[in-house]
């Protein structure tokens, strides 16, 4: 037994097991072993619901008037057993149509403008109303408002027995210093996790940061060079470790201990290949993002979902917010089939060609989620699969991109959320719903039932799908 391999009991290893050496701390996933002697597994042990919010920028194409005849969001068939048509924006999750919840027609009014001064900052106000769902104070200065997001609520009261509350994450660069336009900070813009009214988040985008925060890789900066330069895994310096613990376990565990550090390995891998490429001399398509943070969009997302992955079955923290992408943002996605950027391909003109194009940009982002779903739904715990395990949230505070408005927002949860979500159902609320109704119904799907209201929600939002769905409605008529 290694020195540093002071963590058995005698009867079972502690769920906070951690091995260590140079500065470098591994956690391991949930083993039979952690069970202590004489007690049967209950599950309470490890069944808090892993919640991971994901936002998209710039609504859909089913938020128009056209989109929505055509079914491009909201599938024709009201609960369950739906269909997604060929061209509908969720279509690459229909191979997880169980897991599946779809909520249409519900608007975030609070990332409106409320008084002139207001008019033509969607841009600016929308993703600090995502998770809020309150309207932000329009500042440059210091004296930020909007509202406590729904992650850091969860995360205040089921995070906080994790080494690490709640972890940010982004794709595209943010910059939290300096005003945006419209007379809003960037905070607003950047972030969509908020610790308080006051207090944004902020989102972390190079995955070799992600690693090192929950890796340990390095207690120092020093340390880290050191490790770079010698070219070694961490796993090399904790192959002690590793190999003392083997010993104690059985068969399973063995194998889940050595598919767990396989699947380190393998990142740490793929990081060093990106790092590689970056400072290779070869011009960059993203020549201002850190070296870390790969050219390409699907293996950046990738990556980001490794390590959500591993974070969550390490139980190193059971919250995450990701934001897909910057409002405004020029980036031309060329494997979507779409060679207009994404911000201009928002602005459609209602020409039905141009929708269409815009929905294939969007359902080809939506494209990336099944990667993470067959990771979640193949790594298992105790009797379930972290997908059975968790809720998902993504969506837009936006709805029709081409005239800005916050009306008809697309919604979905997916996962089991510990049984608390059903799948395979599509919900369509009536006309002028706030999404906060449905999202103060998933928080209390997540344990949360003391919440009275959340954001501008004027109540829960009913489970129970409706007869049918009224018609599509204007923008004026439903004001």
């Amino acid at each position: 037994m290694s020195k540093g391999f002071g963590f058995l009991t005698g009867k079972h290893i502690h769920r906070r097991t951690f091995m260590r050496a140079m500065g470098a701390s591994v956690a391991l996933p949930f083993l039979d072993a952690m069970i202590p002697a004489g007690r049967r597994w209950s599950g309470a042990e490890i069944d808090t619901t892993r919640l991971i919010c994901m936002e998209e920028v710039h609504g859909c194409a089913g938020a128009t008037e056209w989109g929505a005849d055509r079914h491009l969001f909201a599938p024709e068939t009201i609960g369950r057993n739906f269909n997604l048509n060929e061209e509908n924006l969720l279509k690459p999750l229909e191979p997880f149509q169980d897991y599946l919840t779809i909520v249409s027609n519900t608007d975030v009014r609070m990332a409106d403008a409320w008084d002139p001064a207001e008019i033509g900052g969607d841009h600016f106000r929308s993703s600090a109303v995502f998770l809020t769902q309150s309207h932000p104070k329009q500042t440059q200065g210091s004296d930020l408002f909007v509202g406590k997001s729904l992650d850091q609520m969860y995360a205040d009261r089921f995070g906080q027995d994790t080494p690490i509350p709640s972890m940010q994450l982004c794709i595209e660069t943010t910059d939290q210093s300096g005003g945006c336009h419209y007379n809003y900070s960037c905070a607003y813009t950047d972030s969509i996790s908020w610790a308080s009214p006051q207090e944004p988040l902020p989102l972390v985008r190079d995955p070799r940061v992600v690693f090192e925060q929950l890796f340990g890789a390095g207690a120092t900066h020093e340390e880290r060079i050191t490790r770079r330069q010698e070219n070694r895994s961490i796993l090399d310096w904790i192959a002690g470790e590793v190999a003392g613990l083997q010993r104690e376990l059985g068969a399973a565990d063995r194998r889940r201990v050595e598919q767990y550090m396989n699947d380190i390995r393998e990142l740490e891998r793929r990081l060093e290949m990106v790092e590689a490429d970056n400072t290779s001399g070869e011009e960059r398509e993203l020549p201002e993002a850190p070296v870390g943070v790969p050219d390409s969009f699907e293996e950046h997302m990738k990556l980001m979902f490794d390590l959500q992955l591993l974070a969550l079955e390490s139980d190193l923290t059971r919250v995450f917010s990701f934001k897909w992408g910057r409002d405004g943002s020029n980036r031309i996605f060329p494997e979507s089939g779409v060679d207009r950027p994404i911000h201009p391909a928002s602005h459609h003109g209602n020409n039905e060609e141009r929708i269409l194009e815009w929905n294939a940009l969007h359902q080809w982002r939506v494209s990336m989620l099944p990667y993470f779903l067959e990771k979640l739904q193949s790594s298992v715990e105790g009797d379930k699969s972290l997908l059975d395990k968790t809720m998902i949230i993504w969506g837009s505070p936006m709805g029709d991109g081409n005239v800005h408005n916050h009306r008809r927002c697309p919604l979905i949860a997916i996962g089991g959320a510990n049984g608390k979500l059903e799948g395979n159902l599509h919900l369509r609320a009536p006309d002028g719903t706030p999404m906060a109704n449905a999202m103060l119904s998933l928080l209390h799907k997540l344990g949360m039932d003391d919440l009275s209201s959340f954001g501008d929600s004027t109540g829960p939002f009913s489970w129970t799908p409706a007869a049918a769905p009224p018609r599509f409605t204007t923008d004026a008529e439903s004001s």
